[in-house]
């Protein structure tokens, strides 16, 4: 069984098998190799899933009006919270 590459699965896809990865190392049941072969995938995994974040920062522009020639004017988007947290 051939799994994807990793540019071949979505960010939510690889955070998912990430998940699935953490819990199979947490849960101890698996040989060195084997632990230090997932290990060497999640990294592989983190490093795409950055890739595509960067890639999507990179899309996201801000529209802040309209010039003289009715030409949208943007910029990028800054990296701030806008929510408020909800408290517990």
């Amino acid at each position: 069984m051939s799994e994807p590459q990793n540019n071949e699965r979505t960010f939510e896809e690889s955070l998912l098998e990430l998940e699935r990865m953490v819990r199979e190392l947490e849960d101890g049941r698996l040989g060195l190799e084997d632990a230090l072969a997932r290990y060497e995938q999640g990294v592989g995994l983190i490093k795409a899933c950055y890739q595509q974040l960067r890639q999507a920062e990179q899309r996201i522009l801000l529209l802040t009006g309209i010039d003289d020639e009715q030409q949208p004017i943007l910029q990028p988007f800054k990296h701030e919270a806008t929510a408020v947290a909800k408290k517990r």
